[in-house]
């Protein structure tokens, strides 16, 4: 019998959430998704070693007479993404995603330099922009900023996204993909209720995506659905069938070793005969709907927070290798 991951691939595109290569060589994902925190643990692994001396020495020639140690620093962390990137691309036959600087978030302007910076590097190497998302947070101001980038031919994957009205104005934007949180979702709300957990059906992570995923195909959206930060198993079986589902090395290994019947939970024919209300979200409403959802407000703030302290710490151990180089 076909194992659950092998089941999972015939109606889901499955996406490696990681930044060990050999995990995605093993489980052989379409694409892979990295944000700082896997590469910062990436980072620290002696096996890349060669790839952050790459990232700095590349720094130390294309902006060594800079005199602000803070924006070489910076470089490097861009070359660093994108020298994880290129080496993944190498793996995977499809896409890579590469984050934004998350203290950017609430910047339209900025988000968009550094997308052009990330898409320059690796248009230097030879990779199109076909192959690269470039991930920002569902905040207002990252889905702007992503709505243009879009146009430009430049698509962008919205991480961090918790609530329907960042998924709606996120397809408003014409945006190739959203990330919705499953997993943090379900943290909120063990959190806040006290309770221990959930029956997989009524995860309140899994409420949500399929929530998205049925408006999406409702109205025919041209963004995909890419379920993300899953705790356990069932989170991953009760969405079979959504566009993308991005998965940790841990729990692919267990999609692996498991074998079942592994039925379609999400179908876009199915979403297309519900009766689902039209939203529309202009600013004051998006405002409005994130101040009053708490998880949504709760854990975006969270996540960006988390986001910024890995690639302020990323850039501490970068900032001390970078003075070995020179020493």
């Amino acid at each position: 019998m076909a194992t659950l991951l092998d089941q999972l691939k015939t109606m889901t595109t499955v996406v490696a959430d990681s930044g060990d290569f050999q995990s995605i060589k093993e489980f052989k994902p379409q694409d892979s998704t990295t944000n700082p925190t896997l590469i910062g643990k990436a980072a620290d692994m002696p096996g890349y070693s060669e790839l952050v001396t790459k990232a700095l020495e590349w720094a130390k020639k294309e902006h060594g007479d800079e005199k602000d140690q803070t924006k070489v620093i910076k470089w490097v962390v861009d070359r660093l993404c994108v020298e994880f990137g290129l080496e993944i691309l190498k793996i995977v036959p499809g896409r890579v995603s590469t984050e934004v600087d998350a203290r950017l978030s609430y910047d339209t302007k900025a988000t968009i330099e550094k997308a052009h910076t990330l898409i320059g590097l690796y248009e230097k190497a030879g990779i199109k922009r076909d192959r690269i998302l470039i991930k920002v947070a569902s905040t207002w101001e990252g889905i702007r900023a992503a709505e243009q980038l879009e146009k430009e031919g430049i698509h962008c994957n919205l991480t961090l996204l918790f609530g329907i009205h960042q998924a709606v104005a996120c397809a408003d934007a014409k945006v190739t993909l959203i990330s919705p949180f499953v997993g943090r979702i379900l943290d909120w709300y063990k959190k806040d209720t006290g309770k221990a957990g959930y029956p997989a059906a009524e995860d309140p992570g899994v409420v949500s995506v399929t929530a998205i995923y049925n408006y999406f195909k409702k109205y025919d959206a041209k963004t995909q659905v890419m379920g993300a930060s899953f705790r356990n198993l069932d989170e991953i079986t009760e969405l079979a069938g959504c566009d993308l589902l991005t998965i940790a090395p841990e729990l692919l290994g267990e999609l692996a070793k498991k074998e079942g019947t592994l039925e379609k939970k999400l179908d876009a024919s199915e979403a297309k005969a519900m009766d689902i209300p039209k939203l529309t979200i202009d600013e004051a409403t998006f405002r409005k709907m994130h101040d009053e959802n708490r998880m949504a407000k709760d854990k975006l703030d969270e996540g960006i927070k988390g986001f910024v302290k890995a690639i302020e710490d990323l850039e501490g151990k970068l900032t001390k290798k970078l003075a070995e180089l020179k020493s």
